[in-house]
């Protein structure tokens, strides 16, 4: 968890978001800028924690439900090999032509 919350922290993409999204929603005629940047920024991550567990939540139970069965594992298997090969079909007839290279 540690190396992921410095991962989080130091991603320079992390920083140009809230750097550009936070201020956006601060009035300063409302209170301090640097509390109100506080709560938004406590809002985001709750929201953030709360969907992220959910889907690591609903994750879980699914693998949980695949695992019981091989047969599962097998369709789901074949399933996505399917869905590969009809994205490289499609890729195939609607791609750009090749573009030769000087």
């Amino acid at each position: 968890i540690r190396d992921g919350f410095l991962v989080g922290v130091t991603n320079p993409k992390t920083v140009v978001f809230f750097v550009a999204l936070l201020p956006q929603f601060v009035d300063p005629a409302r209170g301090p800028v640097p509390v109100q940047m506080a709560v938004l920024g406590v809002t985001f991550f709750a929201i953030a924690i709360t969907c992220d567990g959910l889907v690591a939540t609903l994750a879980g139970a699914a693998r949980e439900w695949f695992a019981r069965s091989p047969h599962r594992l097998r369709r789901m298997s074949a399933t996505g090999g399917l869905m590969m090969i009809a994205l490289g079909v499609s890729l195939l007839f609607t791609g750009r032509p090749a573009q030769s290279v000087p």
